[in-house]
């Protein structure tokens, strides 16, 4: 059978890559999403290369978004994220992807979907799969969003314009309760491990969060070591799985996010430089779909920096101590150091976050066709 092609566009936000495509040039039956998707981006692929399609072999490039009409009275357009298996045939709609939300209201005014006046634009996104807003405000440039700028991005090469991030109440983005337990601290009962402290928070996406040391580790590894690490890689999974029945969440490959944390310490970075321990607040790493995530994910970043200003929390612990919570957190992961600023606040007796907030990078890298075979469309 011969190919079909889908108009499409090609992005990068933050520290990921992914096909963008327009809802209106996709089937109205969703159920043929799936196969459209995992034929575009090269999946299922058992050599772990995506050399097929359009994927890039890891999680953080194997990504499709789509961007349709707002069906929320608060919001200017609807995303929805999908997140492709590489070697599998499985497509995860479970939660969100905070770094290529960064490239939505770029797309939108570049798209002609909303339209702006002046040099700044402030795109109000709808995403679909965690029913909540994001404020997205860049700069425009002729009536197009602006590419060349100063900021730089840990694991992106060169700058560019920035993209402000809002995200508005993320609280319960997965399961409805920033903590879905009502504790800042759970004990875990994890099979093979035993038991295990975690702190189980609802933010953005959700996410397990257990301290490096009752793991056996330092903190700053660099994720292939730890990848290389299977036993390691297989408890990380069981406590993703344990913290997942916790919070009443059906287990799925991308969700709940699984990270741990350490206090400031020396580390080095995949390019090569070291950050001493006086430039970061906190240590992290987390799991993306089986690996240990390059670059934090965006939405694990967030949920990471709530957990910070939770008092008690397994992040909490390990966090050092600001003069002003409102200040950004600097956390230190394996492309380097990323700002995050949330405002949480006890409400009432319990944790409440409004909003959190971070700065990213966007650029339009091509657009026109995807192809795809036939026989995938008509599957």
């Amino acid at each position: 059978m011969k190919q079909v092609r889908i108009p499409a566009a090609f992005i990068r936000g933050g520290t990921s890559n992914a096909i963008v495509f327009h809802q209106k040039d996709l089937p109205e039956d969703r159920a043929q999403w799936d196969a459209i998707f995992l034929a575009a981006i090269g999946s299922p692929d058992p050599n772990g290369r995506q050399l097929n399609g359009m994927g890039g072999g890891i999680s953080s490039l194997s990504k499709i978004c789509i961007v349709g009409p707002s069906t929320h009275p608060e919001a200017d357009i609807d995303y929805t994220f999908a997140q492709c298996a590489v070697r599998d045939a499985a497509v995860d709609y479970a939660g969100n992807c905070g770094n290529m939300s960064s490239a939505m209201g770029p797309f939108a005014v570049d798209e002609g979907i909303v339209t702006v006046e002046g040099d700044e634009a402030l795109v109000r996104i709808h995403n679909t799969n965690t029913k909540k807003i994001i404020h997205a405000r860049f700069p425009v440039d002729d009536g197009m969003a602006a590419v060349d700028g100063v900021l730089a991005l840990p694991g992106v090469s060169g700058t560019g314009a920035p993209v402000s991030m809002e995200f508005v109440e993320p609280g319960g983005a997965g399961t409805g309760k920033l903590l879905p337990t009502g504790n800042v601290v759970d004990t875990l009962e994890v099979e093979g491990i035993g038991m295990i402290e975690a702190s189980l928070v609802d933010a953005a996406n959700p996410g397990v969060f257990v301290a490096a040391e009752s793991l056996g580790i330092a903190g700053n590894e660099m994720p292939a070591d730890l990848d290389a690490d299977t036993d390691l890689m297989a408890r990380l999974q069981a406590i993703r799985k344990a913290g997942a029945a916790a919070m009443g969440l059906k287990f799925s490959p991308a969700l709940p996010m699984v990270g741990f944390v350490a206090p400031p310490m020396d580390a080095s970075l995949l390019s090569g430089e070291a950050v001493p321990k006086g430039d970061g607040d906190l240590l992290g790493r987390m799991v993306s779909m089986g690996n240990i995530h390059r670059a934090l994910p965006l939405t694990g970043t967030l949920c990471m920096t709530v957990a910070a200003r939770i008092e008690g929390t397994a992040v909490h612990r390990a966090v050092r101590t600001v003069a002003d919570p409102g200040d950004a957190l600097r956390i230190v992961q394996p492309s380097g150091v990323i700002h995050c600023a949330a405002d949480v606040a006890q409400q009432d007796g319990a944790w409440h976050a409004a909003k959190a907030g971070v700065m990213r990078t966007q650029r339009r890298l091509f657009d026109g066709y995807v192809y795809i075979p036939a026989s995938a469309v008509a599957a």
